[in-house]
């Protein structure tokens, strides 16, 4: 077992029956999705699910986990998700895998955002991981130097020498601010940007995080 399971399995014992659950996006929320997919199989585990990318949910589908739409969804239970980062009052920096929109929409729409992260995860300080702030096509070069003027320095994301394109059909721009010590003013000025359509900073949404070690163990936080 490496770090990234074992925090997943731990996370989906939180899971009951009849839940309502968001299913993240990246390396770690890969292994919910297939623990999830597990107790379907082995367990019968009756849940209806949303996915925040059309990886996870093609990954989920795969395995037999129900795949509806927020037309079909009130309030989701729970949803588990990973981080590029996690703060010490477990505010993060999502999007590394580029899709923070969908991430954001699900964790918001959720009455728990578990996230499941190894420790290497863990910073005092936001702003190692370069903040992924997904952005409109056009006029990307004006949001990107007003992006600059809050103290960064903005890359545009590129896939195979083009722009990578999220699954909503915008650009990401990575920004890297080397340390973040206000992440929730920083959140407000980043998104008052015209052209801007979402940041990766999560702040004040998580419930718990679950973290995992190399010695395969997985202990839960409710603040740190």
């Amino acid at each position: 077992m490496n770090s990234k399971k074992a925090a997943a399995d731990k996370a989906i014992s939180f899971i009951q029956n009849d839940m309502l659950v968001g299913l993240g996006t990246g390396s770690t929320a890969y292994w919910a999705i297939e623990g999830i997919g597990r107790r379907v199989r082995e367990e019968g585990l009756k849940i209806k699910a949303i996915a925040t990318s059309k990886r996870s949910e093609e990954q989920a589908r795969g395995l037999g986990i129900p795949i509806f739409s927020f037309a079909d969804i009130d309030m989701l239970d729970i949803t588990i998700d990973g981080a590029d980062e996690v703060d010490q009052n477990m505010n993060l920096i999502k999007g590394g895998g580029g899709a923070l929109l969908r991430e954001k929409i699900v964790a918001s729409n959720s009455r728990q955002l578990i996230i499941i992260a190894d420790e290497s995860k863990l910073v005092k300080h936001l702003g190692k991981f370069w903040l992924p702030v997904e952005t409109a096509i056009f006029g990307w070069e004006k949001t990107l130097k007003k992006l600059a003027a809050l103290g960064c320095t903005p890359h545009l994301r590129s896939s195979n020498e083009t722009p990578y394109i999220t699954d909503n059909g915008n650009y990401i721009v990575d920004c890297d601010f080397r340390e973040i010590i206000h992440p929730e003013i920083l959140h407000e000025q980043i998104n008052s940007i015209v052209g801007v359509v979402e940041n990766g900073l999560f702040v004040k949404m998580t419930s718990k995080v679950v973290v995992g070690y190399e010695n395969d163990d997985a202990k839960t936080f409710e603040g740190f």
